[in-house]
């Protein structure tokens, strides 16, 4: 396999700060802990420039290679934030923070890009600048934009920018992409139903807010199959109802649910919304209650960029051969904040295998640690292919 031979050389070392990385898991934007063990490594390695605190706990480091005759800065970038979730998997370096683990690889995504790090800091074999961000807070906080935010790419004059995640359920060893939309938005919503409560015995002089909500409730699915074309992909889901009374013979004044709207272009999540708002508010009203709409947006839909993403297939069939890349893969409906740096620069995003393992987000998943080298010579293959070495 042609994997640059000093990341096979490297993988036990990498996988060490992965395993470590996974049994110490931390949240959201407290990272603290595992930001300053990529600190660390980085000092280690030599890198000509580290700093932490981008986007609240996220660290920039800068290579530079050989020359920069060009001008040229491309940007990598991996997320180090853990999932609220109890670990089950046995594993002998499991997570020693109960209700936290790392259930969707970024113990792996840091690892590799840290692995990277240390080779393009060695070798230094390019025309240019190369920026390693390792960002917080991606599941659900956002810590992408709040990168983006605090003038990442500007201050770093960063051109273009690469991140990758692991793709259970695909071979360990094959890559897969596509331009254009490869994940979906995720935005949230709550409706709140608010009738007339009563006891349960006398509907009649109540307006039941149960009914109301579930009449909602499955008119919101007529959105996705009568409102959306039938081969556009949206999925409207509600993942909570909860009434002000958990007594049985109560007829509730008022009803909450909440839920999620995954799109994959921006006409569809508009179209989405507005519906939303129209269903719920004139359902309510038909049964004499009302129904108030919050709307949150979430993550944009992932869009690679179609040149870059051209390169990052390129890159991924010198790693793995070209039989082992798929470069027109069907898109997800799962989220991801690296949509806000390719919203600021172009780029691309790819999925990497990571084999039969169970589902991201499960209390049994774990990142399979035989894909470390595909991951970190494809990092370091963006650098030297993107950013050749002047000819001396």
């Amino acid at each position: 396999m042609p994997i640059k031979n000093r990341f096979a050389q490297m993988q036990e070392e990498i996988t060490g700060w992965r395993r470590h990385l996974h049994a110490h898991p931390e949240l959201m934007f407290d990272v603290h802990e595992t930001a300053a063990f990529v600190e660390a490594r980085l000092k280690e390695f030599g890198v000509d420039e580290i700093t932490p605190g981008i986007g609240r706990t996220g660290v920039v480091a800068v290579i530079k290679g050989k020359t920069d005759t060009k001008g040229r800065v491309i940007g990598l970038r991996a997320d180090m934030d853990a999932l609220p979730i109890e670990e089950i998997t046995g594993v002998d370096y499991a997570s020693t923070v109960p209700g936290k683990m790392h259930a969707c690889g970024h113990d792996g995504h840091t690892a590799m890009l840290l692995g990277a790090a240390k080779y393009l800091a060695e070798t230094r074999n390019f025309d240019g600048t190369a920026v390693m961000i390792f960002q917080p807070a991606e599941e659900g906080g956002g810590g992408g934009k709040e990168m983006c935010d605090d003038g990442m790419m500007d201050r770093w004059n960063i051109q273009e920018v690469y991140g990758m995640h692991n793709a259970p359920g695909l071979p360990v060893g094959q890559f897969a992409i596509r331009a254009g939309a490869l994940m979906a938005s995720a935005d949230e919503f709550e409706i709140e139903v608010t009738g007339k409560g009563g006891h349960a015995a006398e509907p009649q002089e109540a307006v039941d807010t149960t009914l109301v909500a579930a009449q909602i409730l499955v008119s919101l699915q007529s959105i996705v199959a009568r409102n959306v074309k039938p081969i556009e992909r949206v999925v409207l889901t509600v993942g909570t109802l909860e009434t002000d009374s958990n007594a049985s013979n109560v007829i509730a004044h008022k009803v909450r649910m909440k839920g999620t709207v995954r799109t994959l272009d921006n006409n569809n999540r508009a179209l989405v919304e507005r519906r939303i708002r129209e269903v719920a508010t004139h359902t309510a009203l038909a049964f004499g209650a009302t129904a108030e709409v919050t709307w949150e947006d979430g993550y944009p839909v992932t869009v690679n960029h179609e040149m870059e993403t051209a390169f990052a297939v390129e890159a991924a069939q010198a790693v793995a051969g070209e039989a082992n890349v798929d470069p027109d893969v069907e898109p997800i409906m799962p989220a991801e904040d690296f949509s806000f740096m390719l919203e600021e620069r172009p780029g691309a995003y790819i999925h990497l295998g990571n084999g039969d393992s169970a589902q991201c987000h499960h209390p049994a998943y774990n990142f399979e640690d035989e894909a470390i080298p595909f991951g970190s010579s494809w990092y370091a293959e963006m650098i030297e292919r993107r950013m050749p070495a002047t000819d001396s």
